[in-house]
C-alpha cells in the first residue's frame, strides 16, 4: 500500500475502533426459568375449629365459717374427697362457749323471777276473791307476771342463738365431693363467710371453653360438640348446656359450658379439644393453593398465573380468607382451571416465559381442572377456598 493510501486509511481504522468501544452491549435475553404449576380446581375444607377446654364441676362449693375465729384445726387437704357431715374446720370455741354460759345464767334468773311473779299473782287473786283487795291490784299482779314470762322467753331465745353460734365454730361438709382449693392456714383469724375450702360437688359435670366474638353466635344451646381427651383416644359427644351473654372483660372470648352424659364423666380438671358441630365446615366447596404459591406485593396477596398460549406469567391478586393446614384458602381473584405456580414465585417478573419443570426420567402431566362451581364461602363470582390438583 502506498505511503498516501496508508495515512487515509489509518485514521478511519482508529474511528471505527473508537465507535465500537463506545457503543452498548446488546442486553442478555432474559433466561427461561422452570416452574412447577397447580391447576386451580374446587374442595372441601378438611380442617375443623378446635378449641382447648378442661373438665369442670357442674357446682362448685366455698365453704366457710357463719361465725369469726381463730383457726385451730382443718381436717382436710387439697384434693381430698369428703364425705357430707364430715367435720372439715374447727375455730377456737372459748368465746362462744362462755357467751352461751352467760345467756343460761340469764335464763335461771328469769326462770326465778316469773316463778316468783306467778306466786304472788296467786295469792292476789286468793285475796280478790274474797273481796280483800281490788280488782286493780290483782291486774298489776297479772301484768307484772306477764313481763317476767316474756323476759324468760327472751332470756330463752338468746341462749338459743349462743348455743348456735358456739356450735357455728365447727365446720361441716353440707355435700359430698373433691376439695379443689383450700383459702384458710391453722392459726389464721377468719371472717365470719371467709372460704377456707372449696368443695367440687359429686355428679354432673362440665367441659368448659372459650369462643371468640365473631364464632359464639353459630353456637346454639343444645347443639352437640365431639370432646376428645388429650392424653388418650377416648372421644365422647356432649351438649351445649349454657353459652355467655356477655363476653370476658380480659379475653374478649364467651364461655360456653358443654353438659357430659353420666357415663361419660370425666377426671375433673382433665384436659380435652373440643369440636363444635355448629362450626363444622367439612361440606364447604372452597379453592385452596398451598401457601408457596402466594406473594406478598404493595401490602396485598398475589400469585402468579400461566398465560399458556404464550407460556408467559402474569401477577393475579388474590383474597386470603383463612387457612386449612397448610393451605390458604382463596375467596377471589381465581377461577377453576388457571393454572398457578406454586414453586418459585420470589423469581419471576411479569411477561416472563417459564417452562413447566418436569423431574428427570418422569414426566408428570398436569391434573385437569375440576368443574367450576359455585363455593358457599363465597359471593356467586368467585369460588372459595382450596385448590385440589397439581401438575409438576
Amino acid at each position: 500500500m502506498s505511503p498516501q493510501k496508508l495515512l487515509v486509511a489509518v485514521p478511519v481504522l482508529l474511528s471505527a475502533v473508537l465507535l465500537a468501544a463506545c457503543s452498548k452491549p446488546a442486553p442478555p435475553e432474559e433466561p427461561v426459568r422452570a416452574v412447577k404449576l397447580m391447576t386451580v380446581g374446587v374442595g372441601n375444607i378438611q380442617s375443623s375449629l378446635e378449641f382447648a377446654a378442661d373438665v369442670r364441676p357442674r357446682v362448685e362449693s366455698r365453704l366457710g365459717f357463719r361465725v369469726g375465729g381463730k383457726l385451730v384445726r382443718r381436717a382436710v387437704e387439697l384434693g381430698q374427697t369428703v364425705k357430707a357431715g364430715q367435720v372439715i374446720a374447727q375455730l377456737d370455741p372459748q368465746d362462744y362457749k362462755l357467751a352461751a354460759d352467760a345467756a343460761r345464767a340469764q335464763v335461771a334468773a328469769a326462770q326465778t323471777n316469773r316463778d316468783l311473779a306467778a306466786a304472788d299473782y296467786k295469792r292476789y287473786k286468793e285475796l280478790r276473791d274474797q273481796n280483800f283487795i281490788s280488782g286493780a291490784e290483782l291486774e298489776r299482779r297479772d301484768t307484772a307476771l306477764k313481763a317476767a314470762q316474756a323476759q324468760l322467753e327472751q332470756a330463752q331465745a338468746q341462749l338459743n342463738s349462743q348455743g348456735n353460734q358456739a356450735g357455728y365454730t365447727t365446720l361441716v361438709a353440707d355435700v359430698s365431693g373433691v376439695v379443689t382449693a383450700v383459702t384458710a392456714e391453722v392459726g389464721q383469724v377468719v371472717a365470719a363467710g371467709s372460704p377456707v375450702v372449696q368443695i367440687a360437688q359429686d355428679g354432673p359435670r362440665d367441659v368448659v371453653f372459650a369462643v371468640p366474638e365473631d364464632k359464639v353466635a353459630l353456637i346454639k344451646v343444645g347443639s352437640k360438640v365431639d370432646v376428645r381427651v388429650w392424653a388418650s383416644k377416648t372421644q365422647v359427644e356432649g351438649t351445649v348446656r349454657e353459652v355467655a351473654a356477655s363476653a370476658d372483660p380480659v379475653t374478649r372470648t364467651f364461655v360456653v359450658k358443654v353438659a357430659l352424659q353420666a357415663q361419660d364423666a370425666l377426671p375433673l380438671g382433665t384436659t380435652v379439644a373440643v369440636v363444635p358441630k355448629a362450626l363444622d365446615r367439612s361440606a364447604t366447596q372452597v379453592i385452596k393453593l398451598p401457601t408457596s404459591a402466594l406473594l406478598q406485593a404493595g401490602g396485598a396477596s398475589q400469585v402468579w398465573v400461566l398465560d399458556s398460549a404464550s407460556m408467559t406469567v402474569k401477577p393475579q391478586q388474590v383474597t386470603v380468607a383463612t387457612a386449612d393446614g397448610n393451605d390458604a384458602v382463596i375467596t377471589q381473584g381465581l377461577t377453576p382451571g388457571m393454572q398457578v405456580v406454586v414453586a418459585g414465585v420470589h423469581v419471576l417478573s411479569p411477561g416472563q416465559k417459564v417452562t413447566v419443570y418436569k423431574q428427570k426420567g418422569a414426566v408428570v402431566p398436569a391434573e385437569p381442572a375440576q368443574a367450576a362451581m359455585d363455593s358457599v364461602a363465597v359471593p356467586a363470582a368467585t369460588a372459595s377456598a382450596p385448590a385440589s390438583a397439581s401438575a409438576k
